[in-house]
């Protein structure tokens, strides 16, 4: 009986890795180098505004430009031995959000992500973040792979919810430059606080906290050491009070593309 069972274990998770692939695995290749992300900052400086809203018919327009850097991305994935951890943290989420805009590009126009997700008939994808459309040192990818499989999984930074960007209105402002391993922990900040601090994502007094569904939907990121309150304390313009209320807004899925 015991016999049995191993074997249908054993048979279980082959017809996993069958169905699935291998995304959530960390591709590392000995012997590559952070990329420097230049021509992702180049555009994103040109293509995103002060509100984080995006230009996707720039980006269309310099396709050639875009589709390279996605390139170099493929074919550098992080050496875990050699990299340090910052860089790792920053190629991962300018993957992300590269990526995420290519998705958009590929079935622009849309009014939101989660129409994606509608239109296509492909087995065992439920949503765009399943799409298996991302291909880094040979391992195929989807977007819930970067973000839960390596980003939340292997690095104990919640910042990086303000950081990756899934191309709607309430998420965090896009950045409008490339992550640096060497300026990653500079621009953290920066993000954690200009999330906080936008009235249209939270809405924060002394007494009384609305804040996104994020601080909802990864409670456990955010508390692993502190209450949440603590967390918000350390990155908020108002000092929150330890017993202030906590509610969460609704969450706005339209796309966020320039007007």
């Amino acid at each position: 009986m015991r016999a049995f069972h191993i074997k249908l274990f054993l048979l279980l998770n082959l017809l996993s890795m069958s169905l699935f692939g291998c995304g959530s695995l960390n591709p590392s290749k000995n012997g590559t180098v952070p990329p420097d992300h230049k021509t992702f900052d180049k555009l994103l400086s040109k293509y995103v505004d002060e509100e984080g809203n995006v230009d996707y018919q720039g980006f269309l327009g310099e396709k050639v430009a875009f589709e390279s850097y996605l390139e170099e991305l493929k074919a550098n994935p992080p050496d875990i031995n050699a990299w340090t951890k910052n860089d790792q943290i920053a190629f991962w989420i300018n993957a992300y959000n590269a990526f995420t805009i290519q998705l958009i590009l590929n079935y622009y126009p849309v009014e939101s992500i989660k129409d994606i997700g509608t239109k296509l008939q492909i087995p065992f994808v439920n949503t765009p973040w399943d799409i298996k459309f991302i291909k880094i040192g040979g391992e195929e990818y989807d977007l819930n792979n970067i973000e839960h499989n390596i980003l939340r999984k292997n690095f104990d930074e919640p910042r990086i919810h303000f950081a990756i960007v899934c191309a709607s209105f309430s998420c965090p402002k896009l950045r409008a430059e490339a992550y640096k391993g060497e300026k990653l922990e500079t621009q953290l900040t920066q993000q954690a606080k200009s999330f906080l601090a936008d009235p249209n994502k939270n809405k924060i007094t002394q007494t009384s906290v609305e804040i996104s569904k994020i601080f909802s939907w990864f409670k456990g990121d955010f508390t692993k050491n502190e209450t949440l309150i603590a967390f918000l304390n350390r990155y908020a313009q108002v000092k929150i009070a330890l017993d202030a209320d906590i509610s969460y807004m609704k969450y706005d899925w339209r796309l966020n593309g320039q007007e």
